[in-house]
């Protein structure tokens, strides 16, 4: 069974966990990766939503090694024969739980802000991951909750190994999940996208649900005060919510134009995001204020969008792309240039591979060119790839991508940087990049 993202895993998932909906359950993701799919969950099961903050205890000199784990509320199970065998003094326990219980009263009140903790005494409580590798974090996860007062423990997964389900079972009242395979080495290979979910994103997720809110959120569609984007201020441009006509559809837009005749850098996002993406939205204030006019559109109507298989349908969202292209020359006839990301950039480079010089260049953050696939080498626009250094999964694609490009083409990989960018500092170089190289390849005369 292969994912398309956590949005769609939380969803087959809750269809698994309907017969606890009169359990009055409690749900809890662990962070990151499981507070999307147990958000999904949560919302299929009308229950309230919070996240299970638990800290392993490593031997000091084998951190892997754990030997207990400690939860909120003063919650700490430990394993005395381990700490026997691994001759662990009482001074190491107090030194690594100390450190440990900081860490974890940091992560709490980074997730919640200002909201207590939900009481779980006496109830059904559904532990809920993106998957299982090991099993080590979801046992101390049920652990904890059972410490806790828990009634009832259920552990809720899309895909573990066999054997760690076996393990699991024995320390959870209930597990469910809906794939097991044999050949199993990590739990992003199960996934389409398996993109780090950033704090920004757990935050948001657990307002809405406290909130009542009935839509998820994307990564993309996270703030980006955080990251450290800088101030641009922007001069005599005009601004329009457009309709883009793109085929037999019609798409939500909003076209930014400089005074005068300008270059346009229209923007492709990415899988789960929209035209509010806040990232593409500093990216384009950066372009504008160097004078490049911008379009930022949703590939998919709302309908469309709410399938979560048409984000990876790369030839439609090409063909979108391709369609709101001939719109625009309607509108403006200067060079056009893609910006994208995500699977948003695969759609860039397959639209540009049959636009020929109609797309004057190219450029992906984030992106996922290797899904343009044999439309790689016929792309002749020069394309820039932008990719944080810790991105690495996406970093080794982008690479192969690259080799397959027979155009002018740059790989930049900005240190440090994690595949949304949200470092400090990361954005403000993104923007710096595509600013650079559209107005090298689009508006030469500004240089």
């Amino acid at each position: 069974m292969l994912f398309t993202d956590r949005v769609d895993a939380g969803r087959r998932l809750a269809g698994a966990l309907g017969h606890l909906r009169e359990a009055d359950p409690v749900v809890l993701g662990l962070p990151r990766g499981g507070v999307p799919v147990a958000f999904q969950v949560a919302r299929a099961l009308g229950a309230p939503l919070d996240v299970i903050v638990v800290r392993k205890l490593g031997v000091p000199y084998h951190r892997e090694l754990g030997f207990g784990a400690i939860g909120e509320g003063g919650v700490r199970v430990i394993s005395d024969d381990i700490v026997r065998r691994g001759r662990v003094s009482e001074q190491d326990v107090a030194s690594v739980e100390r450190a440990e219980a900081a860490e974890l009263t940091r992560r709490a009140r980074r997730f919640r802000a200002d909201r207590p903790r939900i009481g779980i005494e006496g109830r059904t409580v559904v532990v809920v991951d993106d998957g299982i590798a090991t099993g080590a974090t979801a046992a101390a996860a049920c652990e904890v909750v059972r410490a806790q007062g828990a009634a009832r423990v259920v552990l809720a997964v899309p895909v573990a190994p066999p054997d760690a389900v076996s393990w699991l079972r024995t320390q959870a009242d209930e597990v469910v999940c809906l794939s097991t395979p044999r050949a199993f080495s990590a739990v992003g290979e199960w996934y389409r996208d398996f993109s780090q979910t950033p704090d920004e994103e757990v935050v948001a997720l657990l307002a809405r649900s406290a909130a009542g809110s009935p839509e998820a959120v994307s990564s993309e569609d996270v703030g980006v005060e955080h990251v450290g984007v800088k101030d641009v201020e922007v001069k005599d441009v005009e601004v329009e919510d457009v309709e883009v006509e793109a085929g037999r559809v019609r798409l939500s837009g909003e076209l930014a134009l400089p005074q005068g005749t300008a270059p346009v850098v229209m923007f492709a996002h990415g899988s789960g995001s929209s035209r509010h993406s806040p990232r593409n939205r500093a990216v384009a204030t950066a372009l504008n204020a160097a004078g490049l006019g911008t379009l930022l559109f949703d590939l998919l109507t709302e309908r469309e969008a709410a399938d979560r298989r048409n984000v990876f349908d790369i030839a439609v969202l090409a063909d979108r792309l391709s369609g709101a292209t001939r719109w625009l020359r309607t509108r403006t006839p200067g060079p056009v240039g893609y910006f994208g990301a995500s699977t948003g950039a695969a759609a860039a480079l397959w639209a540009a591979s049959s636009a020929g010089p109609e797309v004057a260049a190219v450029v992906s953050r984030g992106g996922r060119p290797d899904l343009a696939g044999s439309r790689l080498p016929g792309v002749h626009a020069p394309t820039l790839l932008i990719v944080g250094g810790r991105d690495t999964t996406v970093l080794d694609l982008n690479r192969q991508a690259e080799s397959a490009l027979r155009c002018e083409c740059r790989l930049v990989v900005v240190p440090g940087a994690t595949h949304l960018f949200e470092e400090p500092g990361a954005l403000d170089e993104v923007s710096a990049l595509a600013r650079d190289w559209f107005t090298l390849h689009l508006a030469p005369q500004q240089r």
